[in-house]
């Protein structure tokens, strides 16, 4: 375990030593883009603070008579089953602050988690960033380590109506969503046609709001992105660790580009493999349940999500938009797996600059191989209509 610990910390400072001063950088991600400037200048400490903010409600509709509002199926035929309701997506409030030209502060929040029990939710980013130059980032705390499209923007600007069924699941093993560690990152030939973005990132694994890790394991990831999101790109992650002292891994590819059909009219088109150990699966059974060792238990997914844009400007009114997001995700594919298959059709009409306000209609149609009576893993049509507003 010494060794391999010895191991991860060699590459990680291998990485950063071999990494020339070049280009312009990227900052951390953000949940929240920034859009409220409050500026005070302070001798020799805080610049500048800037709050942001998003808010998403919801009213869904259940079109199974038996299965409720949370896609749970309700196995007793007595019990009244909740097919519609109000609910509050995401309430979140970012604050950062700009505490000299190299370091960065960020906090942000999501109160709507206060609705169900907040252990472990609440507080999602908190870190430090350091920009030493345009090639070389550090960000030091809980944030959203790069691995992956969908770590490199936040939920409220996405062209569906949340993140990918593989997002979720390679978050709960350590890999994605807000983790606690330190990240490198930076970008090289920045204003060539070929720009290559990099992140290097090293997390406890244990997600979010943890007073420490649970074993002495680390996970450590890399990204490198060539071309842009903006015309055409691709991603390349990978990444290694121990966990409870046993090996695990991940790795995936991703593409992305935005192909003009007309003056006002294109295709945004998004598309994501990855595949990795399921080692929360692993030691969430019991040891009379486990069919082999960690190394045989695998998760795997792959979604394609093509948006057509079409531009209006009119008004406050900027674009309306439709999307059909397809996705197929096996959490164990290796032991006959419960495969699960999700349709997300969506019409959003966008108002304001960068999704300032929107209305989202969509549908969630998820289909099992297996169904399991009494749980989520059960076919399931979900009508969703969403609200929001960015601040």
């Amino acid at each position: 375990m010494y060794k391999r610990n010895t191991r991860l910390a060699a590459f990680f400072l291998c990485f950063c030593s071999a990494v020339p001063a070049a280009y312009a950088g990227d900052r951390p991600v953000s949940d929240t883009t920034i859009t409220k400037d409050t500026t005070a200048i302070k001798p020799g400490f805080l610049k500048k603070i800037t709050l942001g903010g998003v808010f998403q409600a919801r009213y869904t509709v259940s079109l199974k008579p038996d299965v409720d509002v949370n896609g749970t199926h309700q196995a007793d035929p007595g019990k009244e089953v909740v097919r519609n309701s109000f609910s509050l997506k995401r309430a979140r409030l970012q604050v950062k602050a700009q505490v000299s030209d190299r370091f960065q502060a960020g906090v942000l929040v999501n109160l709507a988690d206060f609705a169900s029990d907040p252990k472990g939710k609440v507080l999602e980013n908190a870190f430090i960033s350091y920009r030493w130059n345009d090639a070389v980032n550090f960000t030091v705390g809980q944030f959203r380590p790069s691995f992956g499209l969908e770590d490199l923007y936040p939920v409220d600007i996405i062209q569906s109506m949340d993140f990918s069924n593989q997002y979720y699941a390679f978050g709960n093993n350590g890999w994605q969503s807000f983790q606690v560690g330190v990240s490198m990152f930076g970008t090289f030939r920045k204003n060539t046609a070929l720009p290559i973005k990099y992140a290097v990132s090293v997390v406890n694994g244990n997600n979010r709001n943890q007073v420490a890790d649970d074993d002495n394991g680390k996970l450590a990831s890399a990204r490198l992105e060539f071309g842009d999101m903006n015309k055409l790109s691709l991603g390349l992650n990978g990444g290694t660790g121990a966990v409870k002292q046993y090996s695990v891994y991940a790795l995936g590819v991703d593409f992305s580009g935005v192909i003009p059909l007309a003056e006002k009219f294109d295709l945004q088109l998004q598309s994501e493999f990855k595949q990795g150990t399921n080692h929360r699966l692993f030691y969430g059974l019991a040891d009379s349940l486990r069919k082999g060792p960690l190394s045989g238990y695998l998760m795997h997914g792959v979604y394609l999500l093509p948006n057509f844009r079409y531009k209006i400007n009119y008004r406050k009114l900027t674009s309306i938009e439709v999307s059909m997001r397809y996705e197929y995700f096996n959490e164990d594919f290796r032991h006959s797996g419960n495969a699960r298959r999700t349709y997300i059709p969506m019409i959003s009409l966008a108002f304001l600059k960068d999704y300032g306000g929107r209305i989202q209609l969509g549908m969630q149609i998820d289909n099992y191989d297996r169904n399991i009576p009494g749980t989520k893993t059960h076919n399931s049509n979900l009508m969703i209509v969403q609200v929001q507003c960015r601040i």
